[in-house]
């Protein structure tokens, strides 16, 4: 173990700022530093560190300790480990006494692979820049292909691996490190027919990937054959040193420039974090073709809470990393999205920009998250109600995952405008999610509520239908003839009273609706429901005013879509039947008289005026069709003037009726 005098200067040397300042994003307050805890998911800081001290306390989760336990936690190492990392960074030697068995062989473990790591690293780089084989096809690749600087390959210590299938290996052997390491680690594996060594990463450009303190903990490893049927990568097994839930590409290289910009930059692969990186855009990570884990995104938090992630324009890459966003959505990070030109990707985007152009797309192409998903799976889904209500349940299962509550409402909001669904929907569907799957108390709370809200809205809904047969300036000619096919079929024969100025008057439903459309000589521009009105006119001219046409009439028609249209109006919108929660509220239910005087001139009316609107447009399209004589362009003037005295009039009965 180490010896008690090594330790004190450990600690006397140890700065708690710089060390957890690597780990975390520091912000000064007072004589203290404040941070969101690394230890616990928090949106509000009540992590401290006190460098007077040289303690941290986290007033959220309770833990606490020095510059050496903080690394003990954070690294999941031993106390010994902690104190070596502590002196290493201070140039401390360290002596010391003996340790316990398992002490010597778990520190012994860890460290024999490290160390075959960084050996391996440097092997890989050597063989790059000094065998001939490396130079001419690694070091050719990454310079002529990727652009790259001798600059940046050592930055990132890019390497290459001898062909020869056990090269590597036999001299990693010679060079005395142990078989059992070279195995653990990856680099070498064993033959199951015959128990021969042999290199996996063999006749490929090599990636180390550091942790978050510099050490190599695995390689990634590129083929640079065209052969599909050799896996295009090739990555290091978990081992001991090496988690791939817990460590993110060039997170090391990019960590200060994360805290300085206050955001992270998040693309897919090596490379395209390299040449980020050479053209001057430092603040870049890589899940390196995985989904990003919950681990990987809250050891990024801990840098920045705002993640900007790089699409190239390939569709199916794009959806299937939307399915992951959702977790970085769960740790409270605000997340923007750009998407690359066609045929671009983040290295070569950076290959072919300055610095400056790289920044300045970003900052004109960046979108919101949620936005960006919402548009890209509904522009899919257009005219397909099934598809369209799948994305908008997508949606709010990512709206579900944010912890915060008011940056919910605002996303819940414009979710509610970019999909054209009714906010309180989706608020209670929000709700429903997060009740199931976070068990959030004021979510079902809110569920409790909006429930009993939407069974009273429901009842008055239902009441508002039975007292609102009005149909909307808004709606379609279509609909709007529909609506007096109804009138006909139902109440054509009843009568109705209407003010007309300060008297009341009695109309009959079929003798207005007749009346106000000979005007106008309108027809309907449905042909069945024309059939339908030319029949119930003949009818009713035999019958007389007041007299109910059969609906035998239509049922037994001759024609199989007046059957058809005259069965479903009339079946459809049956009356309602007052329920015992309308007579306990004594909610008040229009007559049919009541219902009518209100509807019928209101639709008759609105219809007059879009078919008005229609012949306008056609005079219009008339008048610009071709060349006219002098006389042609003046009947057509005045037809037009004519048309829009008529629309004026309507318009202002319309407003009289509304109001």
């Amino acid at each position: 173990m180490i010896d008690r005098s090594t330790v004190d200067k450990i600690y006397a040397a140890a700065n708690i700022v710089e060390i957890i300042g690597e780990y975390v994003t520091l912000k000064r307050k007072g004589v203290n530093y404040m941070a969101c805890c690394p230890f616990h998911n928090e949106k509000t800081p009540s992590f401290v560190v006190s460098p007077s001290k040289g303690l941290y306390k986290c007033f959220g989760c309770g833990k606490g300790g020095n510059a050496v336990t903080f690394l003990m936690e954070h690294e999941s190492i031993t106390y010994p480990e902690a104190l070596k990392m502590v002196a290493k960074r201070y140039n401390i030697p360290v002596e010391e006494r003996e340790e316990t068995e398992e002490d010597i062989r778990r520190n012994n473990d860890r460290e024999s692979m490290f160390a075959v790591n960084s050996w391996a690293t440097e092997y890989f780089m050597n063989y790059l820049h000094r065998d001939e084989e490396g130079m001419a096809v690694g070091l050719s690749y990454f310079r002529q292909q990727r652009k790259l600087t001798d600059a940046t390959i050592r930055k990132f210590a890019l390497g290459f691996c001898p062909s020869y299938g056990d090269r590597m290996t036999r001299d990693a052997l010679a060079a005395g490190y142990k078989e059992e390491f070279l195995i653990r680690t990856g680099l070498t594996k064993a033959r199951e027919s015959d128990g021969h060594l042999y290199d996996p990463f063999r006749d490929r450009v090599i990636f180390p990937v550091h942790n978050i303190s510099g050490r190599v903990v695995a390689f990634g490893a590129r083929t640079l054959r065209s052969d599909k049927k050799v896996a295009k990568y090739l990555n290091s097994p978990e081992s001991d040193i090496y988690s791939k839930r817990n460590e993110i590409y060039g997170l090391y290289f990019a960590k200060r420039a994360i805290q300085q910009q206050d955001c992270a930059i998040m693309v897919e692969g090596y490379l395209d974090v390299i040449s980020m990186h050479q053209v001057g855009i430092e603040n870049v990570v890589a899940s390196s073709g995985t989904s990003l884990t919950t681990q990987q995104i809250r050891l990024l938090s801990r840098f920045s809470r705002n993640m900007t992630v790089i699409y190239d324009s390939d569709p199916a890459g794009i959806k299937a990393s939307l399915r992951g966003i959702d977790l970085i959505l769960q740790e409270g990070m605000n997340v923007r999205v750009v998407l690359l030109p066609d045929g671009e990707d983040p290295d070569s985007f950076a290959r072919s920009h300055t610095a400056d152009e790289v920044r300045r797309y970003i900052t004109d192409h960046e979108q919101d998250f949620l936005n960006f998903k919402a548009r890209l799976l509904l522009d899919e889904a257009q005219g397909d109600p099934a598809r369209k209500s799948a994305v908008i349940a997508d949606m709010v299962q990512s709206i579900a995952q944010i912890p915060d509550a008011i940056q919910r409402a605002v996303y819940i909001k414009e979710c509610a405008r970019t999909t054209d669904t009714p906010e309180q929907v989706l608020v209670g569907e929000v709700a429903r999610k997060r009740l199931s799957t976070t068990g959030d108390r004021d979510a079902d709370e809110f569920v409790r509520r909006q429930t009993a809200q939407i069974r009273q809205e429901q009842a008055e809904a239902q009441t508002e239908a039975v007292i609102n047969t009005q149909i909307e300036a808004g709606s379609s000619v279509e609909t709007l003839e529909r609506e007096l096919v109804k009138f006909l079929l139902k109440h054509g024969h009843r009568n109705f009273e209407v003010k007309e100025g300060k008297n009341m008057v009695e109309c009959n439903v079929a003798e207005l609706i007749f009346g106000e459309l000979d005007t106008d000589q309108l027809h309907f521009q449905d042909p069945v429901y024309n059939r339908i009105l030319e029949t119930y006119r003949t009818e009713w001219l035999e019958r007389g005013v007041g007299v109910e046409v059969p609906m035998q009439c239509f049922i037994n028609h001759v024609d199989a879509d007046v059957i058809n249209v005259s069965i479903d109006i009339t079946t459809a919108d049956d009356n309602y039947v007052m329920s015992e929660l309308w007579k306990r509220k004594e909610v008040h239910i229009d007559s049919d008289e009541e219902q009518l005087s209100a509807g019928v001139p209101k639709t008759i009316t609105i219809y007059r005026s879009k078919v008005i609107d229609g012949l306008i447009k056609a005079q219009f399209d008339r008048f610009q069709s071709g060349p006219l004589s002098e006389e042609e362009e003046q009947e057509i003037m005045h037809q037009i003037s004519h048309l829009n005295q008529i629309k004026v009039k309507l318009a202002n009965k319309i407003q009289r009726l509304i109001l």
